[in-house]
């Protein structure tokens, strides 16, 4: 039984770290940690366990082996380093760090004190792209050609804690904004998926629908070293309905991924073969959209088998260079290499 310590008990935590740790029945949450000391006072009294309005006094207990760090963008690196220091696993949520140097010092806390760290790209687990990857890699698809992945809702406001007034929508908190929240999301999903790195990028990015100093949305063209090229879309300006779905085009046929909301998985063959299939569920802000992502329980079960977890500290800096490598591409408004 693995103890927790929960760092930042804002809506990442209450909604999918908190519920997914109580269904995991290798975990017990032990401590939670908030500035604002109410949040984690709340949750201490509901479920039990000690309140910290200080990280660095709930990692000086003892029994908290395990720590997920769900506090905004430019606390992750901080925060994970010390934790790795003080001798706890970490999970991390997206982004992981603001800056290849502070993702590269993440890993190296892991690594020197012998702790994993796992970084919370939940993409990675939904059982539709699970599938996606390994029919792909057994040429189900033969060769690929080109992809568009797509995640947007109608932005933080409706899903923080603190509505308007989130960290989000500030620059110096969050570091960027759709592309940090959603795009990083999709450009591991990506390379998790196509079994394949990114060499290329270009950018357009905007923000056009909130009022913020981040982005609220991008367009990325990407492609990868064996030639395939793409799209990654990331919004906070989609009204109406969410949309969360990837779709991949091969020489043998199409992949539809979470792109209907009854069938998750869809094949169109070239020779008029059609597959549908209902592959669990892909979480969404939307009302009852809260599904166990099963982070959680990949990550206790790295731990318990003493494995490397499905999306660790270089993974998850792969995906990072990826979106700050598309901000040097728009910026510079030329095609950047990865």
């Amino acid at each position: 039984m693995f103890k927790v310590g929960i760092i930042g008990c804002g809506s990442i935590a209450t909604h999918r770290h908190i519920p997914e740790y109580q269904q995991n029945k290798d975990a017990e949450i032990i401590a939670y940690c908030d500035v604002v000391k109410e949040r984690s006072d709340e949750l201490a009294a509901e479920f039990g366990g000690t309140s910290y309005s200080d990280y660095h006094e709930l990692l000086q207990n003892p029994d908290v082996e395990v720590v997920s760090i769900c506090t905004p963008n430019y606390l992750h690196a901080e925060m994970t380093i010390a934790a790795l220091h003080a001798g706890k696993h970490v999970l991390c949520e997206k982004p992981m760090a603001t800056s290849l140097e502070d993702a590269d010092a993440m890993i190296k806390a892991a690594e020197e004190n012998g702790r994993t760290l796992m970084i919370g790209h939940n993409q990675r687990i939904n059982e539709a792209h699970q599938q996606a990857k390994k029919d792909i890699a057994a040429g189900k698809l033969g060769k690929l050609y080109s992809f568009k992945t797509t995640f947007g809702h109608p932005g933080p406001e409706g899903w923080s804690v603190d509505g308007p007034d989130s960290w989000f929508f500030d620059k110096k908190r969050a570091f960027i904004g759709a592309m940090g929240d959603l795009g990083v999301h999709k450009a591991d999903l990506m390379r998790y998926i196509l079994g394949t790195e990114f060499t290329e990028v270009g950018a357009m990015i905007e923000t056009s629908a909130k009022k913020a100093d981040v982005d609220d949305n991008a367009v990325l063209i990407l492609k990868t070293a064996d030639g395939i090229i793409g799209t990654l879309s990331a919004s906070w300006a989609y009204n109406g309905q969410e949309d969360n779905s990837t779709i991949i085009y091969g020489e043998k046929g199409i992949l539809k991924l979470n792109a209907d909301d009854v069938y998750t998985y869809q094949f169109f063959g070239a020779d008029g073969q059609i597959e549908r299939e209902q592959l669990g569920e892909i979480q969404t802000n939307e009302e009852g959209g809260q599904k166990n992502s099963h982070t959680i329980d990949a990550f206790i079960k790295a731990l318990t088998n003493d494995e490397t977890p499905i999306c660790d500290g270089h993974e998850g800096r792969a995906s990072l260079n990826v979106i700050i490598k598309a901000i040097e591409a728009a910026q510079t408004k030329s095609i950047t290499q990865i």
